[in-house]
């Protein structure tokens, strides 16, 4: 009876191995078909075929042992307020070092917007983009320093990036590069085949690899190169929606004087943080945990903040030449995969991507930088959008800045239904943004109309059953309220 399951072993390694080889041929028939850029497109399907590789070869098994997971020790994670202080002489010198890259491959179809998200109006007009120029532009005047923005498109995004910072050519003290990040194609889900015939495909046979692909992709464009020519040494990574994610030269201090190749900025769990991946010691070094990778039985003490008390933020400092070694060396060939299962074309498909934050444990010097909750200010929704858009936040030099007016640094929890999913419908049924100040928490949910210079305090939960409309009328102030029902609010 021993002998059974090692050869059911055998034969599934076999035909693992089989997928594999059949994949990486039609992979390489896909190449041959490419009309442009045959050699970057050649380089992409290489790091296509790791993934697959890694996947294959991991399907079925526990990628992380629960045992082996400790909490990161004190000197894994610092406080980013014990960090020291820099001069303007010395912000002068780092600033000269810097680059910064935001991920620029996403769309706003969560938000019913079409191209781009980062062209999506967040705040007085400006579009995330328009934001992060203008930090930039103020940082390179203020310090007379030459810090470029970079930004990773993906092929959903590139062409209408391209044609939006077209407005912002000739600006002063701005310079501003573009990489695309690799072309993937889906795979089906039982072959492992690539669903594209040829690489001048149908985009719905295509992804986007997910952020991790960010150093092979910068490494691949050549511009990583360029800027090490250029005396660049660190970069700072983050996602555009984060309105949170701005320079921080205490940071870069700090990599410089601790000859520090990797930084990943953390904050503090709260119940609403529950499924961010969090930082963990693994095997003596640093690594990025995600609930995917986590055993089915130990799903809740993952969510709990009792045990993983800090999450990934996603804004990274790393070492431009380290990155460059991490690819030239093909570190990034163990990363953990990400699969993601998807409908395409009317067949089940998969997508293999993987986390810019995952390439922690793979370089010489990592570090953990706890940070405030004011640096991680992602916008995902539109409930996150009436957060930034409110009188929460001021605006100033591009940068938010919660309002002193506010008692308490927490940022109160909004859900709005899905009546308020699209900015369109978002936008239609507020008449101006309410007053937030003193609201802890907002529930909506159904057919609900907000009027102008509405104040929200405490919690308030408004609710229209099926069939029922909901009107808050001008000039309404609401503490801690549960509405419901079919009513039109008359008195405030």
């Amino acid at each position: 009876m021993s002998g059974i399951p090692r050869q059911a072993s055998s034969f599934q390694l076999l035909s693992i191995a089989k997928q594999e080889t059949d994949t990486n041929v039609a992979l390489d028939k896909l190449v041959e078909t490419a009309k442009s850029d045959k050699e970057l497109f050649k380089a992409e399907m290489e790091g296509f075929k790791q993934l697959v590789a890694k996947f294959s070869s991991s399907k079925g098994k526990e990628t992380i042992d629960w045992e082996k997971i400790r909490p990161p020790p004190e000197h894994m994670v610092v406080k980013q307020s014990s960090l020291p202080k820099v001069t303007e002489s010395q912000i002068k010198n780092l600033g000269d070092k810097l680059v910064v890259l935001k991920l620029n491959g996403g769309l706003g179809t969560t938000m019913g917007c079409t191209g781009p998200k980062s062209v999506i109006e967040v705040r007085s007009d400006s579009t995330f983009l328009d934001l992060t120029v203008e930090q930039i532009k103020e940082l390179n005047a203020h310090y007379g320093s030459k810090i470029p923005l970079i930004l990773m498109n993906s092929f959903n995004t590139h062409s209408d990036t391209l044609n939006v910072i077209s407005k912002y050519k000739g600006m002063e003290n701005v310079h501003i590069e573009n990489f695309n990040q690799s072309r993937f194609p889906r795979i089906l889900k039982e072959s492992l085949l690539p669903l594209a015939p040829d690489a001048l495909g149908d985009k719905e046979h295509w992804y986007p690899p997910g952020h991790g692909d960010v150093y092979r992709a910068f490494y691949n464009s050549g511009l990583l190169d360029k800027l090490i020519k250029e005396g660049k040494e660190y970069v700072f990574v983050s996602n555009i929606d984060n309105l949170g994610a701005t320079v921080d030269f205490g940071i870069v201090e700090w990599m410089e004087s601790g000859q520090i190749d990797f930084v990943m900025e953390v904050t503090d769990k709260t119940r609403s943080d529950v499924k961010g991946g969090t930082l963990i010691e693994y095997e003596g070094k640093p690594k990025l945990f995600e609930i995917a990778q986590c055993p089915p039985n130990k799903v809740d003490e993952f969510k709990s903040i009792k045990k993983f008390k800090i999450f990934n933020t996603n804004n990274l400092w790393v070492r431009l030449s380290a990155i460059k070694k991490l690819v030239e060396e093909n570190q990034m060939r163990d990363v953990d995969v990400i699969v993601n299962y998807k409908k395409a074309c009317g067949k089940d498909v998969i997508q293999l991507e993987t986390a810019c934050g995952a390439a922690i444990q793979f370089f010489d010097n990592a570090k953990g930088v706890n940070v405030p909750r004011s640096r991680f200010l992602p916008v995902k929704s539109t409930s996150d959008l009436l957060v930034v858009q409110s009188n929460l936040y001021n605006l100033k030099d591009g940068h938010l800045m919660m309002s002193p007016k506010r008692a308490y640094p927490s940022v109160p929890l909004v859900n709005l239904g899905a009546e308020f999913k699209k900015v369109s419908d978002f936008q239609a049924r507020f008449k101006s943004i309410p007053d937030i100040l003193e609201l802890d928490q907002l529930t909506i949910s159904g057919d609900v109309w907000v009027g102008s210079h509405v104040t929200l305090k405490g919690t308030v939960i408004i609710v229209a059953n099926h069939g029922n409309r909901i009107d808050i009328p001008d000039g309404s102030v609401l503490e801690n309220k549960v509405i419901s029902g079919n009513l039109r609010i008359l008195d405030h």
